[in-house]
């Protein structure tokens, strides 16, 4: 029976998946666009991966915590999912328009 952490595990990769076939396709938008757009598509995606990297990050620790140690890591990986979605939103507005 997964736990708690097993389930708050799951979801996060879940989530870390859409988020990047997503990007994937964001990405090929971006290549191409006109110049006059690659170039803001490309400060997107930067800052996306850059999120992604912090959530990736957090993802690990709580994944390597033992016992009730990824309780306190919960928050954390919170913040940078919290994070990640934000600079999703504001991408997904720019690459849908």
């Amino acid at each position: 029976m997964p736990t708690k952490r097993d389930e708050y595990i799951a979801k996060l990769k879940t989530q870390l998946d859409q988020w990047n076939a997503e990007l994937v396709k964001w990405e090929g938008q971006a290549e191409k666009a006109q110049a006059s757009m690659r170039a803001e598509y490309e400060k997107q995606l930067a800052a996306i991966h850059q999120h992604q990297e912090q959530a990736k990050e957090q993802l690990r620790k709580v994944q390597a915590a033992s016992g009730d140690a990824w309780m306190e890591l919960q928050r954390g990986a919170d913040e940078a999912w919290a994070a990640m979605r934000k600079a999703f939103e504001k991408a997904n507005a720019q690459f849908k328009k």
